[in-house]
């Protein structure tokens, strides 16, 4: 709880440890001159600085990257590319559309929330491994397990065969959760044949490999769809307006009051 003497040590002055703006002189990021220091880091290894004050490999750094571009889907049809393609279609700013595609990537079935569930849970079941517990009794008591598993009419991720190749090409495919993520994964298709690893899961176990808390992984996902969106909002913009995903009012099943007839005022 903030108290109200940690609010009066906050007026009127910033306090940070981040970084700061001196006009006509420097940037300051994470303690370094962003001009002078970091001027040579691509967008994505200055993103990922940012969040975590550390500096990544080169290997882990591609992978990364990969991440990002393994699941950048120009398809307007995936619900949060449609908010992107509706903005366009309602001609509002490529900024306010593109942000609030991505503010409802963060859903609780199939976005954000289950690969932070899913990077819970191999912080956990590697801490039990680890201390010399059973595997297969971790994941017989913990019921839902986020990560596995998808909410389509194919069950297999079309991604995790070109982020694990990538993982192994790289080094980064023997690191212990994401070894669990195998081994979980074997398990519960065995048990139920759709329980494959999805994206959640794998992009959870290699983070953790590489060293990220729950809160930084996070952070690191929330442009993860972005690179999609971009074609979505275009394309609705160049059609008619309101051409894009348009409902026709034969299309709507009404449940609610009859119609009526208004009476005039007396």
């Amino acid at each position: 709880m903030t108290t109200p003497q940690a609010l009066a040590d906050n007026v009127g002055i910033l306090k940070t440890r981040m970084g700061a703006f001196f006009a006509g002189s420097r940037a300051v990021f994470r303690g370094h001159d962003l001009h002078a220091e970091l001027r040579d880091m691509d967008w994505v290894e200055l993103y990922l600085f940012g969040i975590t004050g550390r500096r990544f490999t080169p290997q882990q750094l591609e992978l990364l990257h990969g991440i990002l571009v393994y699941t950048s889907y120009p398809d307007a049809r995936i619900w949060n590319n449609r908010v992107a393609a509706l903005a366009g279609t309602a001609r509002t700013t490529p900024g306010l559309g593109i942000t609030a595609a991505m503010a409802v990537s963060e859903a609780s079935i199939y976005g954000g929330q289950p690969g932070v569930k899913s990077f819970n849970f191999f912080l956990r079941v590697q801490r039990h491994v680890a201390a010399g517990g059973d595997l297969a009794e971790f994941v017989a008591k913990e019921g839902r397990i986020y990560g596995f598993g998808r909410p389509t009419p194919e069950t297999y991720d079309e991604r995790i065969p070109w982020l694990k190749a990538l993982a192994e090409k790289l080094g980064l495919a023997d690191g212990p959760h994401f070894r669990i993520a195998l081994a979980v994964e074997k398990m519960l298709t065995a048990r139920h044949g759709h329980l494959h690893m999805n994206y959640a899961a794998i992009t959870a176990s290699l983070c953790a490999d590489m060293g990220f808390s729950i809160f930084e992984f996070q952070v690191f996902r929330v442009p993860l769809f972005m690179a999609g969106m971009p074609p979505c909002y275009i394309e609705a913009v160049q059609k008619p307006e309101g051409a894009t995903f348009p409902v026709p009012c034969s299309g709507v099943r009404y449940e609610g009051a009859a119609r009526r007839r208004w009476k005039p005022a007396e």
